[in-house]
């Protein structure tokens, strides 16, 4: 089982981010991590579905996360976090694969491998496991006991794909294909994907010149006309089905 579970956006600021997804997507936040206080940040969690987008925001100076603001230009995606049934099969895979773990996860219940971004490239790369039921809406320890009732499906139902950037998003697409031991398929549009399995990750070249990042996120929408009124009311970019949102492209499907 490999599963697309959580979106993690970087932004300088949590608030207004924050209360941009929330306004435009109709979502809400179940949690605040205070875990994620060590690494000199702050964050919040809104499910969308039983998936989670999580937005982070530095505190302090001298941050991962503030220096990847800066070799950005500004807010963006930052990680694909991944939900697994074997944790400790997939540690083995990276030994073999020489990809270094930039941070090993155990929080009991809930055990991760947070993997090096220069080994991977593209974006953060995270495989986690949490103990307990494996359903799609199963428990979820970065998102807190209570996600459930923060649930909102009134605009947005469910996140359902990622989009990298790359100079070269065949090679990218190879080498995440080789990490998480999935085949790399040819897409409708041409381009490279690989399919989870409740999700897609596609590979595309860089437009938009930010050099190579999580770029784009896909979301089910159940009202797509109210979540582009609240983004041209917001005076966000709105280009035909697609919102930008802390310099993330949200494609509404």
């Amino acid at each position: 089982m490999l599963r697309l579970r959580q979106i993690c956006l970087v932004a300088r600021e949590l608030a207004p981010t924050v209360a941009t997804l929330s306004d435009v997507f109709g979502l809400a936040t179940c949690f605040h991590d205070p875990a994620v206080g060590v690494y000199g940040l702050e964050n919040a969690l809104l499910p969308v579905g039983t998936n989670f987008l999580e937005v982070v925001a530095p505190t302090r100076e001298g941050t991962a996360a503030g220096r990847y603001l800066e070799r950005r230009s500004g807010d963006g995606g930052y990680m694909v976090i991944l939900q697994c049934d074997d944790v400790e099969a997939r540690r083995a895979r990276m030994g073999d694969l020489g990809v270094r773990i930039a941070n090993p996860l155990n929080y009991g219940d809930f055990t991760g491998i947070q993997l090096h971004p220069s080994d991977t490239g593209g974006a953060m790369l995270e495989t986690d496991q949490n103990e307990g039921s494996l359903a799609p809406d199963g428990p979820w320890h970065p998102a807190g006991g209570d996600w459930h009732d923060a649930v909102r499906m009134d605009r947005t139902t469910a996140m359902v794909g990622a989009e990298l950037q790359s100079p070269d998003p065949t090679a990218l697409a190879d080498r995440w294909g080789r990490i998480l031991d999935r085949p790399v398929v040819v897409g409708i549009s041409g381009a490279r994907q690989i399919v989870l399995d409740n999700a897609t990750l596609g590979f595309v070249e860089v437009r938009d010149g930010r050099g190579e990042g999580l770029g784009g996120v896909d979301l089910e929408a159940a009202d797509r006309g109210a979540i582009l009124s609240a983004a041209k009311a917001r005076g966000l970019t709105v280009n035909d089905d697609t919102v930008d949102v802390c310099g993330t492209r949200f494609r509404l499907l």
